[in-house]
């Protein structure tokens, strides 16, 4: 039975597995008389062969495509092995079972979700299945912690289902341990799918720092971290993390009213055995607490576990030769306003100290290309395009044949605006790599953007031929729309959809084409699924909102539906869109509320004046003048 390393009545956990006093007493009593072996005869025949998967037989086995080879020594090997699933539908997953493939070799696994592609291009650098370290767009699903530790069992669960994108990319980051000899690692992962979404979507707090810097010799080296809730929480479950170095681990939790609540104490840290830790019942925090951690670390020869003989100075880093402390917490929030506004309030602190770990890691490793990348990408979260460009520049120094590198500069570049110099990357990559059909997919992005359909279609055909996706087929379907060749633009967002089903992008695109060829009920249920998938999505509401309001077909047409859509899509754009004003007049109008029609169109014209945009305001001019003769007409 693993360790149970929480320290008693400092946090209700679920399944917790310590010995009562009565169990102890007995194994003490078994000892004091001599600790005598069971008959092994009898022994024997109350085992039995465990079941392949703990949990039954999984919905869907996902299993590394080939085995990894570790070298018999050397230090610890962080790498990340990547396992598409099927395309499609995305599924919501209750629970997830991990077999290591080689418990020996296998220390503990995170398991993340790419939808961006980034991890299989990484991949596909790097002779050997997988790729050192891990891909930035990785990423835990929203709100949920995955992994696997010694001892942790799988847990079946429909109310903590987790959302599995169509097509997705399963990337397991494995941190593996030399054994001595050569050992083959091969992890497989059994899902159980469900089709049931939860109620809640939990949310993921981070404390930590990633500025730890211990001296060689210290004893009780702490460092410590807060965060100020800005609104009421259950919390759900706690997950440390550190290294060889961490003693003890505390976490705690500072409510408005002065009193302290314990969340977790282990006060024995073992770097061998780590869990996800939930709460028998959530603990509910409200707005104005404090979450506090305290990790206390021993860099001394008195640390058995000290990696270091004699012992140096460590700091932030992935190895266990280097050194961390995170206090994971996953809470839930009252609503998605809440939830949002905990995002809003928190996420910038946490992308600080990714920046700052990544800085420090590169004070030590100033060449290590993949860092600057990681780093370029922590800056471009952050808004910081130009740094994030210039670091993207510096990791080409150190690995200028990286295709990756020259790729994801090049998507900054195109998101930046700056065409020319992103079209000249992709082509570089291109050259390292002709099958790159996400290099092909980016410059038929380019060439669309720059208006050029004619030189769009050839790349993203050739992006297809090279690999099918779902997003040259989405841009494929863009370009065609925009030569009115509608029936193809149709076969190209059906086959995006057939590839990424919850793409809400693709459904608007499609939706659009369908109202060119007059097939507007089929367009209204796209814009809906859109709208499902995301709620926020200005381009759905407003294409929507004029289809609602403008059809002659009365079970289609429903005004009242397209106000309310038009006048979300107003404040989301902050009053600032022509076309959503536009949709928000014509709404009005149809819906008979001509006076509200003619206010907002009076916006609309002084809107477009101030913006210089003369062939609009005359358009509008126009419109409004049939409105208010409407008006007079009453």
């Amino acid at each position: 039975m693993p360790p149970w390393k929480p320290a008693a009545g400092h946090g209700g956990f679920a399944g917790a597995r310590r010995l009562s006093d009565d169990q102890i007493a007995l194994i003490q009593q078994w000892v004091d008389r001599g600790a005598r072996e069971g008959d092994p005869i009898e022994d024997s025949a109350a085992m039995t062969a465990p079941a392949e998967w703990e949990l039954g037989a999984p919905d869907l086995v996902l299993r590394m495509p080939a085995p990894f080879q570790l070298p018999e020594d050397g230090p610890d090997t962080i790498r990340s092995f990547v396992i598409p699933s099927p395309p499609g539908r995305g599924r919501y997953v209750k629970a997830i079972e991990f077999h290591p493939g080689n418990a020996r070799a296998v220390h503990h696994a995170n398991i993340k979700i790419d939808t961006a592609g980034s991890s299989r291009r990484l991949d596909a650098t790097d002779v050997t299945p997988g790729f050192d370290g891990s891909s930035r767009d990785a990423r835990f699903p929203d709100g949920y912690f995955l992994g696997w530790t010694p001892g942790q069992r799988p847990q079946l669960s429909d109310a903590d289902a987790w959302y599995l994108p169509g097509g997705a990319d399963v990337v397991v980051e494995v941190h593996m341990t030399p054994t001595g000899r050569p050992e083959h690692v091969q992890v497989s992962l059994g899902l159980f799918l469900t089709d049931v979404e939860p109620a809640r979507r939990p949310f993921m707090i981070r404390l930590g720092s990633q500025r730890i810097d211990i001296p060689a010799g210290a004893t009780a080296h702490t460092t410590s971290d807060r965060y100020v809730l800005p609104v009421d929480v259950e919390l759900l479950a706690v997950q440390p993390h550190a290294h060889n170095l961490a003693r003890s681990i505390r976490g705690y939790a500072r409510l408005p009213d002065g009193r302290r609540e314990w969340l977790i104490d282990i006060p024995d840290w073992d770097f061998r055995w780590q869990d996800v830790y939930r709460y028998a019942t959530p603990m509910r925090l409200p707005r104005g607490t404090q979450l506090e951690m305290e990790f206390t670390y021993d860099n001394s020869t008195g640390n058995p576990r000290n990696p270091h003989r004699p012992p140096q100075r460590v700091t932030f880093g992935q190895t266990s030769a280097a050194e961390m402390g995170d206090l994971w917490m996953q809470v839930a929030t009252a609503s998605e306003i809440d939830r949002a506004t905990l995002d809003a309030d928190y996420t910038p602190k946490m992308l600080h100290e990714d920046i700052a770990g990544d800085e420090t890691m590169l004070l030590t490793n100033p060449r290590d290309a993949r860092l600057r990348m990681d780093l370029a990408n922590c800056y471009l979260a952050a808004g910081r395009t130009d740094d994030a460009i210039a670091e993207f520049k510096r990791s080409l120094e150190f690995d200028p044949a990286s295709l990756a590198g020259h790729y994801e500069l090049a998507v900054t570049l195109l998101k930046a605006g700056r065409l020319d110099e992103a079209d000249a990357r992709f082509r570089r990559a291109i050259d390292i790599s002709p099958d790159s059909a996400e290099s092909y997919n980016g410059l038929g992005a380019i060439a669309l953007l720059s208006g050029n359909t004619g030189e769009a279609i050839p790349a993203l055909e050739r992006s297809l031929q090279l690999h099918e996706s779902a997003e040259a087929h989405f841009n494929l379907g863009r370009a065609f729309a925009r030569e009115d060749r509608l029936d193809r633009a149709v076969d190209h967002y059906r086959a995006a959809l057939a590839l990424k089903a919850d793409d809400a992008e693709t459904h608007v695109g499609l939706a659009a084409a369908l109202v060119e060829r007059e097939q507007r009920a089929e367009a209204v249920a796209h814009y809906r699924e859109a709208l499902r998938l995301q709620p926020a999505l200005v381009s759905a509401m407003t294409d929507l909102a004029w289809v609602l309001a403008t059809s002659r077909d009365t079970s289609i047409r429903q005004p009242a539906d397209a106000v309310r859509l038009a006048e979300d899509a107003v404040r989301l754009t902050s009053s600032r869109n022509l076309v959503v004003l536009e949709t928000l007049a014509v709404s009005y109008f149809e819906a008979g509320r001509r006076e509200d029609a003619v206010r907002t169109l009076k916006t609309s014209i002084e809107r477009a004046a101030a913006d210089g945009d003369q062939d609009t305001a005359v358009r509008l001019r126009l419109r409004l003048s049939q409105y208010e003769d409407s008006v007079r007409q009453r």
